[in-house]
């Protein structure tokens, strides 16, 4: 069994993890297009945690365990929402916002399409609109209940998983 952290074996997760923030760098203009397949290919390719941290060590926000000459990597915070990345407790996760923003366009387009086939009937048409804002409404409301009651978003353990092995 290997005792160092370099020479664990990585998992599918661990490469994506490296994937997506390989991508935030080329959006960030931190590499070139070429830097970026370079380093996307190599990173499905690795097979230890050694290998992924190799490939993102020169990108800032990344300092592998134990790698950092400053103390502490990460600054000490009270608050376990700012530790979770939301400094104030009444913020969403950007995913959350998107999803109700999709919501918001499909039921508008749609209630935008009863209108005016109503205005052109010269009466008003059944409200079949309801059909496609309520169930998806309510799954979206149980989504943001269950975010907002445990104080958490699904893709947080992902990304703590490759940041704690």
């Amino acid at each position: 069994m290997a005792d160092r952290r370099e020479d664990l074996r990585a998992a599918d997760v661990d490469r994506q993890f490296v994937a997506e923030r390989l991508k935030a760098a080329l959006d960030e203009g931190r590499l070139s297009l070429g830097e970026y397949d370079d380093r996307l290919k190599e990173a499905y390719a690795a097979r230890t945690y050694g290998d992924l941290d190799g490939i993102l060590k020169d990108l800032p926000g990344f300092h592998p365990a134990g790698g950092s000459q400053l103390a502490p990597q990460e600054p000490v915070v009270d608050d376990p929402d700012e530790r979770r990345g939301r400094s104030d407790t009444r913020s969403n996760p950007r995913w959350l916002i998107g999803i109700w923003s999709a919501w918001l366009v499909a039921v508008s387009v749609n209630v935008v399409i009863w209108a005016l086939v109503s205005l052109s009937s010269g009466e008003a048409v059944y409200f079949w609109p309801m059909w496609v804002a309520g169930p998806w409404g309510a799954v979206l409301l149980v989504s943001t209940f269950s975010v907002k009651a445990l104080g958490h978003s699904p893709d947080e353990n992902e990304q703590r998983r490759y940041r704690d092995s």
